[in-house]
């Protein structure tokens, strides 16, 4: 498996597939029996483990802030380690509670004082705190409430300093999964099944197992990742409705049809809908499925 550069790969499977344990051994939380693992080109094996760790920041599933520390002293632990001044730490602090919606007022705040939706974002304010080129998540948002986890997870895909890392995510939420990653690494019995970008693991199955792993979830999933340019030649050469209504070509089906159901529509854009609609069919036929 090759993870490129500024890319969020998701690994995805069953339960004990093997996905935390791939996570782990990235930084050497669990040593592999066999194989090589390179970074930059560079064996992990050769490296200390508390000097590879420094450079990959690391959010685990159930946050793990410290109790007795304050938001503010768990956020500093990294760069104390790494032997920052104060006054550098408090700046980098500022900069991402500001980036994350976090009250400057929750720095002297306990961790069973906040929220679940505020703990999650001190833990990956914690993670982010030194700028590591590589961020390993394992079930970052498991915990969260399904209102939550949606908030989170549109401010994850905004998040400029997320925006330039190389991400490794493990979740068992397949829509979360395709939601969040650029390309998706699907596991089985400790094995790698599929490795490919959404529409590929929907479209291009390479067997029984990746097809049926996604069925349940399969049409939800097509109206998230098929956009508007995928079904552009489809559509009627008039869509003028698109830039009224601010729509991009990387607009999904699914937010466009979101956007017409929460306006009051006229007469033409109903008909709009229903061009969308019947695009979307005609792509899913292209594909080769009904």
């Amino acid at each position: 498996m090759t993870v490129e550069e500024g890319e969020t790969m998701v690994l995805l499977g069953t339960s004990g597939c093997g996905k935390t344990t791939t996570l782990k051994m990235i930084n050497r939380l669990i040593e592999p029996d066999s194989g090589e693992i390179l970074i930059v080109g560079k064996n992990i094996a050769n490296q200390r483990p508390e000097a590879l760790r420094k450079n990959i920041g690391f959010l685990m599933q159930n946050i793990g802030l410290f109790p007795h520390y304050t938001v503010a002293e768990n956020i500093a632990v990294g760069p104390k380690l790494l032997g920052w001044d104060t006054n550098k730490i408090k700046q980098r602090t500022g900069e991402l509670i500001d980036k994350l919606h976090l009250s400057e007022d929750n720095l002297v705040l306990y961790p069973h004082e906040l929220s679940g939706g505020q703990q999650q974002r001190v833990g990956l304010a914690r993670a982010l705190m030194t700028d590591t080129s590589i961020l390993l998540m394992d079930e970052p948002f498991g915990a969260l409430d399904n209102i939550t986890r949606s908030s989170i997870h549109a401010e994850f895909k905004e998040l400029d300093e997320l925006k330039r890392k190389t991400i490794i995510m493990v979740t068992h939420d397949v829509q979360e999964a395709f939601e969040l990653g650029d390309r998706i690494c699907l596991m089985d019995k400790g094995e790698i099944v599929q490795i490919g970008a959404p529409k590929e693991l929907l479209y291009k199955p390479v067997n029984d197992f990746a097809k049926g792993f996604l069925e349940n979830f399969r049409l939800t999933l097509e109206f998230k990742t098929v956009t508007l340019g995928d079904i552009k030649s489809y559509l009627p050469r008039d869509t003028a409705y698109m830039k009224q209504m601010r729509l991009s070509e990387d607009t999904s089906v699914w937010d466009t049809l979101q956007r017409f159901s929460n306006e009051k529509m006229a007469t033409k854009e109903r008909g709009a809908f229903e061009e969308i609609t019947n695009a979307f069919h005609k792509y899913q036929q292209s594909q080769g499925y009904e």
